[in-house]
């Protein structure tokens, strides 16, 4: 089974706040596609510095950079399901802030 983006069209949204990661979006989405990742190291294979981070909520989401590390894409990813959540797109300066840790 191949790895499902939960909402591929919300990248649509998402490009309308930050016009400049719509290919930075597209490129990620065509290298998930087919992963059959089972764990972040699988990730990390694909995408070396994805990152896990526990947020407020206490569960765990994983960071891409994205754009030369210009954006942030926060995703929750079910590896027993195969199934990626996109979850937020931000700016490497909104990231900073890390005031998106307590809303997730």
């Amino acid at each position: 089974m191949c790895v499902r983006v939960i909402k591929p069209t919300h990248r649509s949204r998402l490009g309308s706040r930050h016009s400049a990661s719509l290919p930075a979006v597209e490129k990620w989405l065509r290298l998930v596609r087919y992963a059959r990742w089972q764990h972040l190291a699988d990730a990390r294979r694909v995408f070396p510095h994805a990152d896990a981070v526990e947020v407020a909520s206490g569960n765990t989401v994983t960071l891409f950079n994205l754009g030369g590390n210009a954006f942030r894409l926060i995703t929750a990813i079910h590896y027993r399901t195969q199934n990626i959540f996109i979850l937020r797109l931000l700016t490497h300066a909104s990231y900073s802030k890390n005031t998106w840790k307590q809303e997730l």
